[in-house]
């Protein structure tokens, strides 16, 4: 979201990084005796990052008094700093002319960052109180899917016809009051709004008035459709080192641009989904509720333990060979997780390389064979290790070389299953950090027991 000027306080925070405990007991203060005043003298030197961090560190009463106190004086950018629940938890009980107003302040992107989540009857309300070109500007972003350039957007920027000098720029640019906040380059359009090229803010004050727009323009290679998920675009970004990039419609008309600050956001966002859904969390916030907490949750454990009942099966398969011999019950669970462990750093890679765009049809037989070759090479490591251990520990040398063998075997198979897991399942359009980890655990759960007790079972004649 686009930030504004403001006077930094570098006091607020406390050396943890968190909000000073003195700080937030002065706003804790000042809200429960309504002292608008002092609220508004604590809160006005704050960036919007500031505000939203002071928020969500409030309590739920607290967060929708001090917005409230602060009426007008609130800054509704730093909404788009906090979690989903909490902005939701604060716009659900204001009134919609005041949020209505409150938008009409804000860039076209941080708008519709707070209208996203609301339902369609606020979302319709509130629209109905904005100015017609805004109201059209907000509509339009809205309609795009979520998580797409066309949501990220900023529907504010500068685009001149290319017949137009350097001079008659400048005057534009000078005369206009209604300009986005901050721009570094400006677009060229023909006279059915598609988009022909831009040009940097350095380029037209390096030039002479006379110079015509079309001549120092430049072809924008880079432009993004509005369509487009918000990952990719933030990789077009990190590509080219993009500072901002103009947004088209499926005519190539300009509707749109993305700036940098916004792809930050985005690259922040992406991560944290990719590290929540390796854990089987989806979406989950810490303001969740115990009950949306519990049922995002629940599915993935549902089917963690449907894989752990696979894993028990094969270990039944051999009740009669652990009860011949009681160590292989001790030995066992050292296979599958080291397997697991295995699995997981593999399968970590490849999910990061299929984000990135860095693993591919071209180079995935180079990757599998690494990976196999590391897998047998850790397998062969550990297997000395483990071999010996299991020997002195219980006097037995066969029982060395059968946990041994399956080491090495089960380490293999798991690197060889966190890559095709993720690769299968990214081929099936299925997202691999969601899916990826349960199955993974599987293989090497199932593998890793079923060569242990089962080589055993052979070596052993039980």
């Amino acid at each position: 979201m686009a930030s504004q000027e403001q006077t930094t306080d570098p006091d607020i925070y406390a050396e943890s990084g968190v909000i000073r405990p003195d700080f937030l007991d002065q706003v804790s203060a000042a809200v429960s005796a309504g002292d608008t005043d002092l609220l508004a003298e604590l809160t006005a030197p704050l960036h919007e990052s500031e505000m939203g961090d002071l928020i969500a560190a409030l309590e739920p009463s607290e967060r929708q008094e001090l917005v409230a106190l602060l009426g007008d004086r609130f800054d509704y950018s730093a909404l788009t700093h906090i979690d989903d629940a909490i902005r939701l938890e604060i716009i659900t009980v204001l009134p919609n002319e005041q949020i209505a107003l409150a938008l009409q302040e804000l860039d076209s992107d941080d708008a519709v960052y707070i209208l996203e989540d609301m339902d369609e009857g606020e979302q319709a309300d509130i629209l109905a109180r904005i100015p017609f070109t805004e109201r059209i500007r907000l509509r339009r972003s809205l309609d795009y899917p979520e998580d797409s350039a066309g949501r990220r957007m900023q529907a504010d920027f500068v685009a001149v016809p290319p017949y137009w000098n350097v001079g008659q720029t400048i005057d534009y640019l000078r005369d206009n009051a209604d300009l986005p906040e901050r721009f570094s380059q400006i677009f060229v359009i023909d006279p059915t709004f598609r988009l022909v090229g831009a040009v940097d803010l350095d380029r037209i004050l390096r030039e002479q008035r006379e110079v015509r727009i079309e001549d120092i323009m430049r072809e924008t290679r880079h432009a993004v459709p509005a369509e487009m998920d918000q990952e990719e675009a933030a990789q077009i970004f990190e590509r080219y080192d993009l500072l901002s990039a103009a947004v088209i419609d499926e005519n190539e008309r300009l509707v749109g641009v993305l700036t940098i600050d916004d792809v930050v956001d985005v690259i922040q966002e992406e991560a944290e989904e990719d590290i929540l859904a390796l854990g089987g969390v989806g979406d989950e916030e810490l303001s969740d509720s115990v009950i949306e907490t519990t049922r995002s949750r629940f599915t993935w454990l549902m089917i963690n333990l449907g894989t752990a009942v696979l894993a028990s099966f094969v270990i039944g398969l051999f009740d009669a060979t652990i009860q011949e011999m009681v160590a292989l019950a001790v030995l066992m669970p050292i296979v599958a997780s080291m397997g697991g462990n295995a699995g997981t750093q593999t399968m970590t890679v490849t999910v990061r390389a299929l984000a990135t765009r860095e693993l591919d049809i071209y180079n995935a037989g180079r990757i599998i064979r690494r990976e196999t070759l590391v897998g047998l090479l850790n397998g062969v490591l550990f297997a000395v290790v483990i071999g010996i251990v299991a020997t002195l520990w219980f006097w037995t040398p066969g029982l060395g070389v059968v946990i041994a063998i399956a080491m090495v075997v089960n380490m293999v198979c798991a690197a060889l299953a966190g890559i095709f897991v993720p690769l299968i399942l990214d081929r099936m359009k299925v997202d691999p950090a969601v899916a990826s980890s349960v199955f993974v655990t599987t293989v090497t759960d199932v593998v890793g027991f079923f060569a242990f007790l089962g080589l055993a079972a052979v070596w052993f004649g039980i």
